[in-house]
């Protein structure tokens, strides 16, 4: 267990490290950055190289048999990113692995599990062969309209809990496509290479969430560090959370 600064969740579970560039939501990976760092420091998890065009230093693919178990000794109910650094429905991560890592999931029933993709058609072509628990959470990036067709295959699974993540978000989102999503994200870019990001594009995600009646949690406005510029959006901060999540919470 790893804890974790990200607003809407507590802690971090890696099963699997490594990813590549699928879209300009990619350009500036922050988990990229951090595999370097964490390579250099002799971190086991970050050695595999892989493609070094397409993945950096430490960033390659891999599956980590010794991480499946972690959640199954946390005793302490919690909130679990799954795969901060890597995609879990990756093409290079197998069909086996994944259904593994559900079944720890489906045995901890105590924790929530927020799974985030940018791979969304393998996710919806591999949902018929997963056991879906009410505690697993599913997400896709939607960082500019190109990624709307990301929304559509999502909410095709049946996940107790659909989620978007605009974040970094990159330009306006118009008529995001609500219908079966039960939480959305929003977030500017951080770091020494961010990408401005408006105030109107927040704002009109933040209105067609309470149109929608669609919970919306708004991380950060971004900058050259996470918090650099905080969080509030029109004098308040925004940190709904899914409705399953305070089902959970008050049961």
């Amino acid at each position: 267990m790893a804890r974790t600064a990200i607003e809407w969740t507590e802690v971090t579970w890696n099963p699997v490290t490594g990813c590549d560039q699928v879209s300009t939501g990619c350009d500036n990976c922050y988990a990229l950055t951090l595999s370097k760092r964490l390579k250099a420091m002799g971190a086991a998890k970050y050695q595999n190289d892989g493609d070094p065009v397409t993945s950096g230093p430490g960033f390659g693919v891999t599956m980590h048999e010794g991480s499946l178990g972690q959640p199954l000794t946390w005793s302490k109910p919690s909130i679990v990113f799954v795969n901060s650094m890597s995609d879990l429905f990756h093409a290079k991560v197998s069909l086996d692995f994944i259904q593994r890592v559900f079944e720890v999931m489906e045995k901890t029933p105590q924790h929530t599990y927020q799974i985030l993709t940018k791979r969304a058609r393998r996710l919806r072509r591999l949902a018929p062969h997963l056991r879906w628990p009410s505690n697993v959470w599913i997400g896709v990036s939607v960082e500019d309209p190109t990624a709307f067709d990301r929304i559509h295959e999502l909410s095709r699974v049946p996940a107790a809990v659909r989620f978007l993540s605009c974040e970094p978000l990159l330009a306006a989102l118009p008529e995001i496509p609500l219908a079966g999503i039960d939480w959305v994200i929003a977030g500017g870019e951080s770091g020494p290479r961010h990408r401005q990001m408006e105030v109107g594009w927040v704002e009109e995600i933040r209105d067609q969430c309470v149109t929608a009646d669609v919970p919306f949690f708004f991380k950060q406005w971004g900058g050259r560090t996470p918090k650099i510029n905080g969080r509030e959006l029109d004098g308040r901060t925004w940190s709904e959370m899914p409705r399953a999540a305070e089902d959970r919470i008050t049961a």
